[in-house]
């Protein structure tokens, strides 16, 4: 498990103080001597935050993903949405696509953020999630692995969990869900295994009718409720102190 720096002595991060409006601020976070960049939202009321790992080919720009993410504000919940991708790697990438499918280079990235947002006053301490995408879905899981116990909750969308490994699978401790589309069906079935291998709190959405980029009518709107619902009964645990209860118990949970 990574080392967990102390906070240091860095301006505390400001929410909003009027309900309702979120602030954009956008981000830096080291990665050797380069950068990425990132898009911080921070709402009012807010009892959690979501880092994004976007999947190949994408960033912090992806029109699903800032769906989600604006969903997610309405629900209390702060989001950093991520270019994984130095930007010398995007434009390298968009010529070879060398980086996209490197999922050891992504979960380094997404570490790298994780690190850095529990470097922060302000933000370190509230409950963490990863929101996955594709190829991004599986370093998503992999750094949940490692950081055994600080991420409170992971909810992958068309993702590619299978890619992580059976060991690692096996190794999450953080609430998984899984989101595939009913169309996707290469995908569902490589989702529907990566399930046998995960023994945290988990569940496998489907939404029926969805293809793998979630284009048809009511499709994100559905990703983003699951997400909504997924991310804020486990942060909500987290922040009380209290287990929150199997998907399996839950009546009113994730359909």
């Amino acid at each position: 498990m990574p080392h967990m720096p102390q906070p240091t002595p860095q301006p505390r991060w400001q929410r909003p103080q009027v309900p309702g409006q979120n602030q954009l601020r956008e981000v830096r976070i080291p990665v050797g001597s380069q950068w990425l960049h990132g898009d911080l939202v921070l709402p009012a009321q807010m009892h959690g935050l979501v880092l994004f790992a976007h999947g190949s080919g994408s960033g912090r720009h992806s029109s699903r993903n800032r769906l989600v993410a604006a969903a997610l504000h309405q629900a209390g919940v702060g989001t950093l949405l991520l270019d994984l991708l130095t930007t010398q790697e995007e434009q390298a990438d968009m010529h070879t696509g060398e980086h996209r499918f490197n999922i050891a280079l992504l979960t380094d990235r997404i570490l790298a953020a994780t690190l850095w947002v529990l470097q922060q006053p302000g933000l370190w301490e509230w409950p963490l999630g990863y929101f996955g995408a594709s190829t991004g879905s599986a370093a998503a899981l992999i750094a949940a692995a490692r950081l055994d116990g600080r991420i409170a909750a992971v909810v992958s969308r068309g993702g590619r969990p299978d890619l992580a490994g059976q060991v690692t699978l096996a190794s999450v401790t953080a609430p998984t869900l899984l989101i595939v589309g009913g169309a996707d069906r290469q995908v569902l079935q490589l989702n529907t295994e990566s399930m046998a291998h995960l023994q945290c709190d988990k569940r496998l959405a489907i939404v029926e009718g969805a293809s793998h980029l979630f284009e048809e009518p009511g499709a994100l709107p559905e990703v983003s409720r699951l997400a909504c619902e997924w991310f804020s009964l486990y942060f909500r645990a987290q922040l009380l102190g209290q287990p929150a209860a199997s998907a399996e118990q839950r009546a009113w949970g994730v359909h």
